[in-house]
């Protein structure tokens, strides 16, 4: 099983992105799982940014807390990760990330770049 995510790309300081996070290769769904996006900048440690249960109960980062919308469309299979108002710092590549009790998945990144 594997995640795709999907979604990156160049924008400019304030614009919106939204990346998508879905089960490639697989009729295996993704409703089941914790959803979670974690970013690596150039340099930097993978950092944390949001998650989603599979009741839907959201948490962020402060560093994205207002900007950034995680979201679930169980028809689809899908996890979305809404970002507003984007920054420069927000420049990273994204994962997906999905986990229910010791099982582990991951996607290849997507990346984002907010030029100033």
């Amino acid at each position: 099983v594997q995640l795709q995510a999907c979604g990156g790309g160049l924008v400019q300081t304030g614009e919106s992105l939204r990346l998508s996070c879905t089960v490639s290769g697989s009729s295996r769904s993704i409703n089941p799982y914790y959803v979670e996006w974690y970013r690596q900048a150039p340099g930097k440690q993978r950092e944390w940014v949001a998650g989603i249960s599979p009741g839907t109960d959201t948490n962020y980062a402060d560093s994205v807390k207002g900007r950034f919308t995680i979201s679930r469309d169980s028809r689809r299979n899908m996890v979305y990760l809404q970002m507003n108002s984007l920054k420069p710092e927000d420049t990273a590549d994204y994962y997906c990330r999905a986990a229910r009790g010791t099982v582990e998945y991951w996607g290849q990144g997507t990346q984002v770049t907010v030029s100033s």
